[in-house]
């Protein structure tokens, strides 16, 4: 499998939460599509409706968890921690990320391997799959360059292991997510990483368009962000004028969505509405803690490679 990346740039406001979502662009009384954007991609289907159904009912599910036995792709076992963001500290609740090796030169192959610590000082080795894995892993550049969400391999002595190449010189933040065994909640980690080599400074993202196109798709997303405020956001996908209605499942979830926040990196991690059919829309509720600019980073699946989409979203 293989995986794509393309950056930027800002989506329009979102209405308060709490009020009824915007009619998808072609409904009626909906506003006329955005220019520059292709209203073709963004035609509602019947598995649409449904998807926007189960995102209203995702944003009341928060409260109370997801339903037992759910067999929806995007159900997750555990609770991320959705108004408070991680990967600040290298250790929480007596839990702490040991790094063992990193890269050093940019353009290089290396290999990065890490422990994390438990409350008792020795290795975990116990945790509590969630979206198809043990532990998530996220590489990004402080200025947001070079986003990677990686899988390592973990041995039985507990330490994780992932070959890992650092397109440029700089400083880059590692941000370990997992849910260690017995809890319910996940835990997220981060450490800095230091690398030399050649590097260029990474011009500003757009703050006037909300699409990007990542390797021929068309990537819109609606919606704003609200501090303190579960916010509807809404990804459309299209492909040569055409909605994209087949997603494949990627990690659990027809699509995965992670959220930076500028300044310090603080880390949000959000799965989508649980869906059972692909659409060419995909749902989530993101709640951040505070205003300022985030990064979203939108990971989705189609033909077998994993590519994804960046925007730069301002919380007011």
């Amino acid at each position: 499998m293989t995986t794509s990346t393309t950056r930027h740039t800002t989506p329009p406001a979102a209405a308060p939460a709490g009020s009824p979502a915007a009619a998808p662009p072609g409904s009626p009384g909906a506003a006329p599509a955005p220019t520059g954007r292709r209203p073709t991609s963004r035609i509602v289907t019947a598995a649409t409706l449904t998807l926007l159904v189960a995102a209203a009912g995702f944003v009341a599910g928060r409260a109370t968890g997801p339903a037992a036995g759910t067999s929806a792709v995007g159900g997750s076992t555990a609770a991320h921690a959705g108004h408070v963001v991680g990967g600040l500290g290298v250790s929480q609740d007596g839990y702490r990320l040991d790094l063992l090796d990193a890269p050093t030169t940019a353009e290089a192959a290396a290999e990065l391997a890490f422990r994390i610590l438990g409350p008792d000082g020795a290795p975990l080795t116990g945790y509590r799959r969630n979206h198809e894995r043990d532990l998530h892993l996220v590489v990004v550049g402080r200025d947001f360059a070079g986003y990677q969400h990686l899988h390592p391999q973990r041995d039985p002595a507990g330490t994780w292991r992932v070959g890992i190449t650092l397109p440029g010189g700089g400083a880059y933040r590692m941000i370990a997510d997992f849910v260690p065994a017995g809890a319910d909640t996940s835990l997220t980690l981060g450490a800095d990483l230091l690398v030399t080599g050649g590097y260029t400074i990474r011009p500003a993202a757009p703050v006037d368009e909300a699409t990007v196109l990542v390797d021929g798709y068309t990537v819109t997303l609606d919606g704003g962000l609200r501090p303190g405020e579960a916010s509807q956001v809404l990804v459309w996908l299209g492909r040569d004028g055409e909605p994209v209605p087949d997603l494949e499942p990627y990690l659990g979830s027809f699509g995965h969505l992670v959220a930076l926040r500028h300044g310090d990196l603080g880390y949000l991690h959000v799965h989508p509405a649980p869906a059972t059919n692909p659409s060419s829309v995909v749902a989530f509720a993101v709640q951040v803690p505070s205003a300022g600019t985030y990064q979203l980073f939108f990971e989705f699946q189609h033909g077998q490679v994993v590519r994804t989409a960046e925007f730069s979203v301002t919380a007011i």
